[in-house]
């Protein structure tokens, strides 16, 4: 039966909201996956496959969510991913983001892609952030970003390796964002879906601008908006990188190295090789090689492989509380969201976020005391069992 949905809670609240709120292109350019979006689906389907054991009886009265992450307090085991292009999906969002997560107690990772810069989001607060980047062509460029990533205090460097060239996202080519559009499918995607969006307009495409992508201005000072970014960034992915361009990266980086990007053992074990700090389990939430493994069903080997050597997360279908339970039953550290808090803050803006975070910790916590355990450190693989299905 329908309910009044006065109060968003869960990420698919948030998903229906942010649906009515965006233009289509941008909507789809946040939900969407690669070609077919087999793995975008898998990646949510196989955490339904990891059935909790309750456990009566214990003492749960006084549980503890808070948890370390690549050497940081964290209130729980969760971090916001990096979204590129977030800044359009709601005024100036990223800061919207980093001061929600402030607030909550966990980590915000910034894109390279952000349409805020990091002195922007730098000045929400002293408490340091995350930074994502890619292998550029030029090392130059990749030299300055770091540079400045540090002036501002970022000290954990979340470096993507699943990029040497980007998947075939059939909605963007649909909607016309990776081109080919016809004068009345740019009219379409354009004005026409602006103007059924009258405040997204007011609030993001007039108040929030600038809307070019903040770390990359000074090198592409001919372009005025994100298509134009999004064109030369696409040039600047380096398909020749291998991991000795990492071992180059590990030298040049003073604090944390983390890889993002990782979904098989071997290659975990590349990146500990490599000098990683710590690996994430991802496939990019299924926007790169459609068919490949959820992250989920990877996570474990991955886990049993390096996890005694190195720190272990992972992203890609975590849409609750009850899944940071699952992945951390299942060998990680903690795990990273990005659609869930790019949803909400389409949808809510800051509040929108503190409000996903705050449902996230509550169904934690909730999972926890059910499975009667009261400390992170005692989540474990006898809290869940699982299907052969998983792979888990």
């Amino acid at each position: 039966m329908p309910t009044m949905n006065l109060v968003p809670v869960s990420t698919d609240d948030y998903r229906r909201i942010a649906e009515r709120k965006l233009p289509r292109f941008l909507f789809d350019y946040v939900d969407g996956g690669a070609f077919g979006e087999t793995t975008l689906a898998k990646n949510m389907a196989d955490f339904s496959k990891i059935v909790p054991e309750q456990r009566v009886m214990r003492d749960v009265s006084e549980i503890e969510t808070a948890t370390t992450l690549a050497g940081e307090e964290s209130a729980m085991p969760l971090a916001l991913a990096p979204v590129g292009m977030g800044g359009m999906l709601a005024r100036r969002a990223e800061v919207l983001a980093k001061r929600a997560a402030d607030a909550a107690g966990v980590p915000f990772t910034l894109s390279t892609v952000s349409i805020c810069s990091l002195d922007e989001v730098a000045a929400v607060s002293d408490k340091p952030f995350w930074f994502q980047l890619y292998m550029l062509r030029d090392r130059g460029i990749v030299t300055e970003i770091l540079d400045r990533a540090w002036g501002v205090g970022v000290r954990t460097l979340v470096f993507t390796v699943d990029l040497a060239v980007v998947g075939e996202r059939y909605r963007d080519v649909r909607n016309g964002i990776a081109g080919g559009a016809s004068v009345w499918g740019k009219l379409r995607a354009g004005p026409l879906s602006y103007l059924s969006h009258p405040t997204w307009v007011v609030d993001v495409g007039l108040k929030g601008k600038p809307h070019t992508f903040g770390n990359l201005a000074s090198y592409v000072p001919a372009a005025t908006d994100p298509t134009q970014y999004r064109e030369w960034v696409g040039s600047q992915f380096d398909a020749s990188v291998t991991w000795k361009d990492i071992e180059w990266l590990r030298g040049i980086w003073k604090g944390k190295l983390i890889i993002k990007g990782i979904l098989s053992a071997e290659d975990a074990t590349a990146a500990v090789t490599a000098g990683a700090d710590a690996v994430i389990v991802s496939n990019h939430g299924g926007r790169q090689l459609d068919g490949v493994a959820s992250s989920i069903s990877v996570l474990p080997e991955v886990a049993r492989r390096v996890g005694d050597k190195t720190e272990v997360l992972m992203d890609g279908g975590v849409r609750s509380g009850l899944d940071v339970f699952r992945a951390r039953a299942l060998g990680a550290n903690g795990v990273l969201i990005g659609r869930s808090w790019a949803f909400a803050v389409a949808a809510r803006g800051e509040a929108g976020v503190a409000g996903l975070l705050n449902a996230y910790r509550n169904e934690f916590k909730s999972a926890m005391a059910l499975c009667g355990v009261t400390r992170v450190s005692d989540i474990a693989g006898d809290c869940v069992t699982t299907s052969d299905a998983a792979q888990c």
